[in-house]
């Protein structure tokens, strides 16, 4: 059973972890959201989920505690749980706020938030506040604008949803996910603090088994349909013969991870479409069409 995650914890001097009470089967105990520098003005981490007040109030009585207004607010990328609660955060909070900006990378979604100006990340690009500097990384596959954000004075990465503390990740494009995976093994973290689940103290670790499980589970879809090369499977079929003792209610996303493998396969010409089903792709047929 993972740790408990409690709902405020002091992680460092310069990072706090403020928990977005949002807990479900794709997000754990919650969005982690992170509040980082040492001094009055500081920059928070993703804006937990909309509709949830007790997190408001959680990030309003740290924020009044320690004497903190905003400087800027990072998304690491567009999905609900992380950039839900940037209104009410702006709304309600407005003391601690007003002079904020709000910052995320560009996406094929940004039209989700048309009621709040929000600035346009680049990659490569540094911010400043007393105590913590943050450097901002393209990392693409969970979602087209997903970003990491690596604290340089303490060699921490803030991972959003590319690195979980357990399980792992879902992801939209899976060949620029590995290619995210390898650009943040390079960055070489000393410790990740993820969007869900707990601190990683482990970081390279993690993310060898992360690119290795699913370099297996490539392996196990290509050596299942070779193995009934005369069969059609679809992406449930294909579940239900590769994993083993999936709950049910992970069987969506698991058929998604599943398809986003047969895309990046077929893409290599290893595997083939038919009626809307895959099958193995003989090297004879590859030689065919070349």
């Amino acid at each position: 059973m993972a740790a408990v995650i409690p709902a405020v914890t002091k992680i460092s001097p310069r990072v706090i972890r403020i928990l977005g009470c949002n807990p479900g089967i794709m997000t754990l105990q919650g969005t982690n959201t992170y509040i980082v520098g040492t001094g009055k003005r500081r920059i928070l981490i993703d804006t937990g989920e909309g509709g949830v007040p007790q997190y408001i109030n959680l990030l309003k009585s740290v924020l009044t505690y320690e004497g903190i207004d905003l400087a800027h607010i990072f998304i690491t990328h567009w999905h609900h749980d992380h950039i839900g609660g940037l209104s009410e955060i702006l709304n309600d909070l407005q003391e601690k706020t007003k002079h904020c900006q709000v910052w995320k990378y560009p996406s094929s979604k940004d039209d989700i938030n048309k009621n709040e100006k929000i600035e346009m990340l680049k990659d490569g690009q540094e911010f400043a506040v007393e105590g913590a500097t943050l450097r901002v990384h393209h990392t693409p596959g969970h979602s087209d604008d997903h970003v990491v954000l690596h604290l340089l004075e303490d060699n921490v990465l803030f991972s959003g949803d590319c690195i979980l503390g357990e399980g792992t990740a879902v992801f939209e494009d899976l060949y620029d996910y590995m290619r995210s995976l390898s650009d943040i093994a390079d960055l070489k973290p000393a410790v990740i603090l993820p969007g869900h689940g707990n601190v990683v103290q482990d970081p390279i670790e993690k993310i060898d088994f992360y690119i290795s499980h699913r370099k297996e589970r490539e392996q196990q879809i290509i050596e299942f349909l070779n193995s009934h090369r005369d069969e059609s499977f679809d992406e449930a079929d294909l579940v239900k013969n590769i994993y083993e003792d999936l709950p049910e209610n992970l069987a969506k996303a698991a058929q998604n991870n599943v398809g986003h493998h047969l895309v990046k396969l077929f893409r290599e010409q290893k595997v083939k479409k038919m009626n809307d089903k895959w099958m193995f792709k003989e090297k004879d047929e590859i030689k065919s069409h070349v």
